[in-house]
C-alpha cells in the first residue's frame, strides 16, 4: 500500500509534484528501509521504487537519497554504488561515509570522480593503504592534500614518496606533508630539494640573482636544512644513515656538507658518511673518529675518496669540537668558536693547497656570524623595546639630542 501511494502521488506521469517533494517523500521512503520498518515483501517493493527513483531527472532527489542512505550499513549496494558515481553534490556524502563502498568502490570512484568527490574519499574518517594510494597517483591536488592531512588515512611511504614527486613543487602540499611526524626523514630531504629548485627558478625567472648566484645560494640554504634534518634525527650514529644514503643517492654528499655539519658541533654526519662512502661498519668509523690523529682515521678518510687537502680541517675540527663540547648549545648551526679554531690551524699549515678549504672556512664564519647577529638583534629588540608611548614621541630630533649627548 505505502508504494503505491507513493507510486500514485509522486512517480506518475501526470504528478504533479515538486522536486522538492518528490525528494521529501524520497527520503522518508529511504528512511523507513534503513530503519527496518518495514516487512520483507514492502522492503523488497521499496528498494524497487529507490532503484527507480536513480533516474530521477531533479538531483535534489537523489542528493535527499544519498543523504539518508549515506551512514546506513544496510542501504541497498547497488543504489549506493549508483550514488556514489552521480554527480559531486549528490556523491559527495555517499564517498564520505558510506560504510557499504569497498576500497574497489572507492577505487573507481576517484579514478572517474572530480576533485571534489576525490577529497570526499580522502577524508573519510577511516581511508585504507590501497584508497590512499589510488588518490595519491590520480588525485587532484586538494584532494592529495586533505589526504596528507587526513590522520585516519592509512598512507603507505611509497605513496607519500609519489606525492613528493607529484607535488613536491608546491608549497601547500610541502607544508601539509612536513607537518606529519610520520615523514621519514629521506622524504623531508626530497622536500628540502623541491624547495630549493622552486626557489632557484623563481629567482632566476624573476633575475634577482644570476643562475651560479642562486644556485648557490640555495644549496647552501639545502645544506643548512639538511643539518637540521640530522640533529632531528635519533641521536644514534646509524640515526643519519638513511638520509646519508639518500644524499649520496642525489649527488648531495659532499666534504663540504658533512665538514658544515661537523663545525655545527654533530659527529653523527660525519660518521654517517664514512660509512656509507668506506663500506666500513659505522661502529668501526666511530671508533676511527674517536682517534683522529691516528693513522687509521687518515686511511679511513682516503678509502672514502675524500680531498685528502680536507684532512687537516677535519682534524681541527674535530679536535675543536672535543674542546668545547660542553659550550656547544646546538647541533643545528655553525659556532664561530669552531670555525676561528679551524681557520687558525689551517692558516699556521702555511699550505697553498688549503686555499679552497680557507676560502670555505671564511664563507662559514659570514654565515655564522649574520646568524649570531640575527639572534642577537632578536634578543636586543625584546629585551629593550621602548613602551608604545614612548614609542610615539620618540622621533628623529630626540634621537639626535641623544645622539650628541652620547658623543
Amino acid at each position: 500500500m505505502l508504494v503505491r501511494q507513493f507510486m500514485a502521488r509522486f512517480m506518475a506521469p501526470a504528478s504533479q509534484a515538486s522536486p522538492g517533494q518528490r525528494a521529501q517523500a524520497a527520503a522518508a521512503l529511504a528512511g523507513a528501509l534503513v530503519r527496518g520498518e518495514l516487512d520483507p515483501q514492502e522492503e523488497r517493493d521499496v528498494q524497487l521504487v529507490l532503484t527507480a527513483l536513480l533516474d530521477d531527472p531533479s538531483p535534489l532527489v537523489r542528493a535527499a537519497l544519498a543523504k539518508e542512505l549515506g551512514v546506513a550499513h544496510n542501504a541497498p549496494h547497488h543504489i549506493v554504488v549508483a550514488l556514489a558515481n552521480d554527480q559531486a553534490e549528490v556523491a559527495r556524502p555517499i564517498l564520505n561515509r558510506s560504510p557499504r563502498l569497498s576500497d574497489a568502490d572507492l577505487i573507481d570512484c576517484a579514478a572517474m570522480g572530480d576533485c571534489a568527490c576525490q577529497i570526499a574519499i580522502a577524508t573519510r574518517l577511516r581511508v585504507s593503504a590501497a584508497v590512499a594510494a589510488a588518490i595519491a597517483e590520480v588525485g587532484a591536488r586538494e584532494a592529495v592534500i586533505a589526504l596528507v592531512r587526513n590522520a585516519g588515512a592509512d598512507t603507505p611511504d611509497f605513496s607519500l614518496n609519489r606525492i613528493i614527486d607529484r607535488f613536491g613543487q608546491d608549497g601547500e602540499a610541502r607544508e601539509a606533508l612536513l607537518a606529519r611526524g610520520d615523514l621519514p626523514v629521506t622524504f623531508r630531504a626530497k622536500l628540502v630539494d623541491a624547495a630549493a629548485s622552486a626557489l632557484t627558478s623563481f629567482v632566476v625567472s624573476r633575475d634577482w640573482l644570476s643562475a651560479e648566484r642562486a644556485q648557490r645560494a640555495c644549496r647552501e640554504a639545502r645544506e643548512k636544512a639538511t643539518i637540521l634534518l640530522v640533529a632531528d634525527s635519533a641521536a644514534s650514529i646509524v640515526g643519519p644513515a638513511a638520509l646519508v644514503r639518500h644524499l649520496r643517492e642525489q649527488g648531495q654528499l659532499t666534504a663540504g656538507l658533512v665538514l658544515r655539519a661537523l663545525l655545527s658541533g654533530n659527529r653523527s654526519l660525519l660518521i654517517a658518511a664514512l660509512a656509507e662512502l668506506s663500506g666500513i661498519p659505522a661502529n668501526r668509523v666511530a671508533a676511527y673518529v674517536r682517534e683522529f690523529n691516528g693513522a687509521g682515521f687518515s686511511a679511513l678518510f682516503s678509502r672514502a675518496d675524500l680531498p685528502d687537502s680536507l684532512l687537516p680541517a677535519f682534524r681541527a675540527a674535530l679536535d675543536a669540537q672535543t674542546e668545547l663540547a660542553d659550550d656547544l648549545d646546538s647541533l643545528a648551526r655553525l659556532s664561530r668558536t669552531m670555525i676561528e679554531r679551524v681557520l687558525t690551524s689551517c692558516e699556521r699549515a702555511d699550505d697553498l693547497t688549503l686555499a679552497p678549504v680557507i676560502a670555505l672556512l671564511r664563507r662559514f664564519d659570514a654565515e655564522a656570524a649574520r646568524d649570531d647577529a640575527r639572534e642577537g638583534m632578536d634578543l636586543l629588540s625584546r629585551e629593550r623595546t621602548p613602551p608604545v608611548e614612548r614609542q610615539k614621541t620618540f622621533g628623529v630630533a630626540a634621537f639626535r639630542a641623544r645622539f650628541a649627548a652620547a658623543a
